[in-house]
Parts: structure tokens; sequence; C-alpha cells
């Protein structure tokens, strides 16, 4: 599979967008692939191959991750959400449906919430920030017993975007994320939304996922046993059978 990486700029923010040079039906679905804090496209790269080749798969770097320039100031949730909002509206699609991983689940809640239009619905792996982890000590005692059962693979990814990232813009991140209700947010959801955690996953706990489950107006959760926090990237297959037997058909 060959990915054609393009910047697009929103607002004075630089955005980098990583799709399949293969082209697409006009109608067919758009699945964008949102990474959380500190992170990139590349641990997206396994899901990415492996959604339905029928649907447009289109991977973002987000504003001051993967190497791009850093906002001028730090931005909340909403506003990173709204931005990503703006840059999915200019791509022109029709059927949109928002993956996020971890953080990125936050991110794509604002995003839907901000332009719902063509919003079909919200895939959300890993969602946080879960109620037993509400501090940042809390989330890296979370995140370090994650990494003991994470694949070799799995950490060299995240230990290499970490660093990309730097743990200046990291942290400042990570305080916007545990300041945000993820809870609330989902229950002004009216599209329908997926929820998938790896059944070991000690960052978005079981009673975590289902305390989202009963949160939003229409939503479905799926664990997949034996998988960490990074099950996008160790299991891409069974999430891409969850998404594509959750996936909202076509009106």
């Amino acid at each position: 599979m060959t990915l054609l990486p393009r910047r697009i700029v929103v607002a004075g923010h630089a955005f980098r967008l990583h799709e399949s040079t293969e082209t697409k039906a006009s109608d067919a679905v758009m699945y964008v692939l949102i990474h959380g804090v500190g992170m990139s496209h590349r641990y997206f790269a396994p899901l990415h191959g492996a959604l339905p080749e029928s649907a447009r798969v289109i991977s973002i770097d987000l504003p001051g991750f993967a190497g791009l320039p850093q906002p001028e100031r730090d931005l909340e949730v909403p506003e990173m959400g709204r931005l990503l909002a703006e840059l999915v509206a200019m791509l022109g699609p029709e059927r949109v449906v928002y993956v996020g991983h971890s953080m990125g689940a936050q991110w794509v809640l604002e995003a839907a919430r901000a332009h719902p239009e063509h919003v079909e619905g919200i895939v959300m792996i890993g969602p946080v920030v879960d109620e037993r982890h509400r501090t940042l000590g809390a989330q890296a005692r979370a995140l370090l017993v994650d990494t003991l059962g994470e694949t070799p693979a799995a950490n060299a990814v995240v230990l290499v975007d970490y660093l990309r990232c730097g743990m200046r813009r990291y942290l400042k991140q990570a305080r916007r994320m545990v300041e945000y209700s993820t809870a609330s947010a989902v229950q002004s959801i009216r599209m329908p939304v997926l929820v998938i955690r790896g059944g070991d996953d000690p960052v978005a706990g079981s009673e975590w996922g289902h305390t989202l489950s009963t949160a939003a107006r229409d939503c479905a959760l799926t664990e997949i046993p034996g998988q960490f926090h990074n099950v996008h990237f160790t299991a891409p297959l069974a999430v891409a059978q969850a998404i594509e037997g959750w996936a909202p058909s076509a009106p």
C-alpha cells in the first residue's frame, strides 16, 4: 500500500494527511484516523491497510506532532477538534467516520460536534480519560503498566513518536486531556458511536468502556481479548472487522 502524504494548513495550523493513491468511488465512506497525544499516523498504518478497500482512508498528523510546527499557544481539546473538522470539510466528503485512539477519541468527538453534517459515526479506540486515571501521575502509571503487555514493535513506535514530540509538548496536551470530560461529550453526540478496547488495556478499563457505552445515545462496545492499549496496531484485522461490522449503512 502506497500512502501519499500532503500538508494542508488550516487557520495557520499545519496538518499532514496520508492517503492511499488508489481512486475511490465518490460515495465511498471516508475513515479519518486520528492519533493520540504524542503520537503520529505511523501506529495507524496496520489498521489503515486493514480497513475495507472500498473505503477512503486518511491518517492525519495533527499540529505540533510528528514533526509538524507547534501552535503558538497550547490548543484546548475543542479548538483542535474544530480545526480538524474544518480540515475534513475541505476534503469534500459526504460520508465521514472518525476513528480516534486514546486522546484522539476526544479530538474526534469535538470535530463531530463542530461539524456534524456529514459525520455518520465515531469510533473511539482505547478512549481516555478513564475515571480511575484522572491525574497525570495516574495516567503515567497506567501507561507504564501497558508497556509491559505491548509488543516490542508497538513500544518502539510509541517511544520514537514520544521522543519526536518532546516532553514539554506532550505534557501540555496531556494536561488538556485529563481536564476534558469524555463522558460528558459523548452524551451530546447524536450519531452512532463504537467503543473498542483491548481486553487487557490498563489505560481504558472495562468499567470505563461500559460507562461510555451507556452514556452515549447510540453506542456499541467491542473488546478484543488479550490486547492492550494499542490494539489497533497489534490486532488491526480484528479492529477493522469490528468497525466494518458496525459501520452505519449508506443512507
